[in-house]
């Protein structure tokens, strides 16, 4: 429900979905909770910059439902949690916002949504395929 939604704001707020992927359920990263996360992955057209998409985000985050994901530095529970992971080959770093997502490469819940719709993009810092850093992930895991 929360997926379907924050899809549509995006979609009216943001621009064009261009890929879907499917839906993966998986468990909390960073701490534990009986709650599983749904991870989904969007490639989406758009006309906002950086700074101005972060906005954007998080006013529909907020709108959703959802309130800080961190309490004294610890991950908590939330309803939503959009993150940009990559705009074009962008590699940009300011005090609120960092492209590409600093974590995105060590996170297979990230990466395997992201796999399935963009395999072949490279990553701009570490110049590898999402596949290839997906599969070094899971390797990793084994």
């Amino acid at each position: 429900m929360f997926i379907k939604k924050a899809l549509a704001l995006i979609t009216e707020r943001v621009g064009v979905i261009l890929a879907l992927s499917g839906i993966y359920e998986t468990e909390p990263w960073g701490y534990d909770s009986p709650e599983m996360y749904q991870n989904v992955a969007t490639v989406i057209r758009t006309d906002l910059e950086p700074a101005t998409l972060l906005t954007v985000i998080q006013a529909i985050e907020r709108e959703i439902g959802r309130n800080h994901k961190t309490t004294n530095g610890q991950y908590h529970d939330r309803v939503i949690d959009i993150d940009i992971l990559l705009y074009d080959d962008l590699i940009l770093q300011t005090a609120t916002l960092t492209i590409p997502h600093p974590l995105m490469h060590r996170r297979v819940f990230v990466l395997q949504p992201l796999s399935e719709i963009a395999p072949h993009i490279i990553h701009p810092v570490l110049k590898k395929s999402i596949a290839a850093l997906l599969r070094f992930e899971m390797k990793d895991e084994g």
